[in-house]
C-alpha cells in the first residue's frame, strides 16, 4: 500500500497515525484541542516525537480536558516541567493553559471551537491539487494564525496552524499516490 512520502513505514505510530487520522475531518472539540496543543509542542521538534509522547500527554494533561488545562495553576506548571514522558518547556506549557482560555472563550462566541475553526473554508475541506507543492503555510493559515494571536494564543505560528489544518483535516494534503489521496 503506497502512502505519503513522509511517513516513515518501520514506525507503527507513524503508519497508523497517517492511516487511521492525518487528514480525517475532526469536528469534536475535545480532539480539535488536543491536536492544538500537541501542534504547539511539536514547534521546533519532529512530529513522531509529539506521537511518541502522545499517551504521556493525554495522562498528564487530564486527557485534554479543556476545563481542567485552564485552571491549570504553577503547582500544576511544574509538576509538568518534572514530567520526564513529556516535552517539558515552560513557554509551551504556559501557552498551552493561556491557549486553553481562549479555546473556551472561541466555544462560548461561536457556540463550539468547532464552528470557529471550520467557518473559514464553509465547512468545506480544501484538496491539493497533484500537481502543486506541499506548502509549509498559506494564506488561510496565515488568516488563522492572525486571528489566534490576536486573541491572545501562543504557539499558533503560520507553520504551525497549516500542520493543524492538515491534522484536522480541514486541508487534505495526502500525496497523489497516496491510497489516501
Amino acid at each position: 500500500m503506497k502512502r505519503c512520502f513522509w511517513v516513515d513505514e518501520k514506525s507503527e505510530i507513524y503508519v497508523k497515525y497517517h492511516d487511521e487520522e492525518w487528514g480525517i475531518p475532526k469536528y469534536d472539540d475535545k480532539e480539535l484541542f488536543e491536536l492544538l496543543i500537541l501542534e504547539s509542542f511539536q514547534a521546533g521538534l519532529s512530529w513522531i516525537t509529539v506521537l511518541k509522547k502522545r499517551e504521556a500527554f493525554r495522562e498528564a494533561f487530564d486527557d485534554f480536558d479543556v476545563i481542567k488545562v485552564s485552571k491549570y495553576d504553577e503547582k500544576k506548571v511544574t509538576e509538568l516541567l518534572n514530567n520526564e514522558k513529556i516535552i517539558r518547556s515552560r513557554g509551551k506549557i504556559n501557552a498551552a493553559i493561556n491557549n486553553a482560555k481562549i479555546f473556551i472563550e472561541i466555544q462560548k462566541e461561536f457556540g463550539s471551537f468547532s464552528n470557529y475553526i471550520w467557518s473559514y473554508t464553509d465547512n468545506k475541506i480544501i484538496k491539493r491539487k497533484s500537481n502543486e507543492a506541499l506548502p509549509a503555510s498559506t494564506p488561510l493559515s496565515d488568516k488563522i494564525s492572525k486571528d489566534l494571536k490576536k486573541r491572545g494564543m501562543k504557539y499558533v505560528g503560520t507553520v504551525i496552524i497549516y500542520s493543524y489544518l492538515q491534522a484536522i483535516g480541514i486541508v487534505d494534503d495526502h500525496d497523489e499516490n497516496c491510497f489516501k489521496y
